[in-house]
């Protein structure tokens, strides 16, 4: 699984959906998740998607777009038609950040990752739990071992970074961290202990 991260935009919705569109398109995430809780992500992905389709970008005006081509469109009309909703439909992988719990939960492999838009408001049970802890309220890019466990952030989104990837494809866990151009800022293995399995025999 590739999960993109997307720091804050600190009001600049232009730069989250640039930054949104390198995620999907060129970093070919699974899903992205955005770690601010200032409702900018709606604004971008709605823009987007107003450019891909047009005014209405609801799935209910897909199916009058549908029906329309389907009885007056060319072939080609067709083919941009089919290209256009597919790519709409790719934004549902751009995800916030829950509104009412302001956290997520995500697995890489058997790793437990805690996701929050402010890591002051960690409570113990999230920094038991977790083995990595991902946070979006931090002004530059942030990669840190901590004892057992890993904070990273990829900071607010700007020319320093904002936009990362938690590749866990392989057994490792691989954190790349991009700049704003979508240069790759810097790369680093998050290398988790796991606990040791341990079986108990009984007596012969």
């Amino acid at each position: 699984m590739r999960i993109g991260l997307l720091g804050p935009s600190e009001g600049d919705v232009a730069a989250l959906g640039r930054a949104s569109e390198f995620l999907l398109n060129s970093a070919k995430v699974h899903r992205a998740i955005y770690l601010g809780v200032d409702g900018a992500l709606d604004r971008a992905v709605a823009t987007w998607a107003r450019k891909l389709v047009g005014d209405d970008p609801s799935d209910e005006a897909a199916w009058k777009r549908a029906a329309d081509v389907a009885i007056l469109g060319v072939p080609e009309q067709i083919d941009r038609f089919v290209a256009s909703e597919r790519a709409r439909l790719r934004l549902k992988a751009l995800e916030a950040l829950p509104e009412k719990e302001g956290r997520t939960i995500e697995m890489f492999g058997d790793r437990v990752a805690v996701l929050i838009h402010d890591k002051a408001l960690l409570d113990e049970e999230d920094i038991l739990a977790a083995n990595i802890l991902i946070f979006g309220k931090n002004e530059q890019p942030l990669v840190r071992r901590i004892g057992a466990r890993w904070f990273v952030s990829p900071g607010h989104i700007g020319a320093a970074g904002g936009i990362a990837v938690v590749d866990d494809e392989e057994d490792d866990i691989r954190l790349t961290i991009y700049d704003g151009a979508g240069k790759v800022a810097s790369s680093e293995v998050l290398t988790v202990q796991r606990a040791a399995k341990m079986r108990v025999q009984g007596d012969a």
